[in-house]
């Protein structure tokens, strides 16, 4: 299971590389579309745990429910992260790695099971409370909409869903996450 795991996580941080990714993956948005960043990212503020409400399909959260991230401040404006779900047999599915800065609401991330990869993250949108997050990928393999909680309020969801869709994602390919218990 943990093998099965780390070479599937391995495919997904390859795929979403900006350089020429090792394996074939979907891409959920138009890459001709110009994408940023949030220029006042504030990490301290982005710290603490997110649920993942939506989410374009990677391999290695196949049947994940539950899924959130927790993301532990470091000194070097990174952190930390866990990442977790429940796969379909109710088990605990997680991964620790680190998120280092850079650039203005772009983080790098690295898996500690797989340190030769790292993947862009950039943080498209929050909102003025840092409740609700957007984040993407250039690459536009991968792209997810956070939540501070496991519900989200339907004025939130729509904002980060037209986030998406400016930045080049296509909205019919979201798909939403479970969060409560089946």
């Amino acid at each position: 299971m943990q093998r099965r795991l780390i070479a599937a996580l391995a495919l997904v941080l390859a795929a979403c590389s900006t350089e020429a990714p090792l394996f074939p993956a979907e891409v959920y948005r138009d890459t001709t579309v110009s994408m940023g960043s949030i220029a006042s990212f504030k990490p301290d503020r982005y710290a603490g745990r997110w649920y993942e409400i939506a989410s374009y399909p990677v391999p290695f959260q196949d049947g994940c429910r539950q899924t959130q991230a927790v993301y532990t401040p470091r000194n070097d404006n990174g952190f930390n992260v866990r990442n977790s779900c429940l796969d379909a047999d109710g088990d605990l599915r997680s991964i620790e790695g680190t998120a280092r800065p850079a650039g203005p609401g772009r983080l790098e991330v690295r898996f500690d099971s797989v340190p030769f990869l790292s993947a862009p993250y950039w943080v498209l949108w929050v909102d003025e409370g840092y409740r609700t997050a957007v984040v993407g990928v250039p690459s536009g393999r991968a792209g997810w909409i956070l939540n501070r909680e496991p519900t989200i309020p339907p004025d939130r969801l729509e904002a980060a869903r037209r986030i998406l869709s400016f930045n080049g994602y296509d909205l019919s390919r979201l798909r939403m996450t479970p969060q409560a218990a089946p």
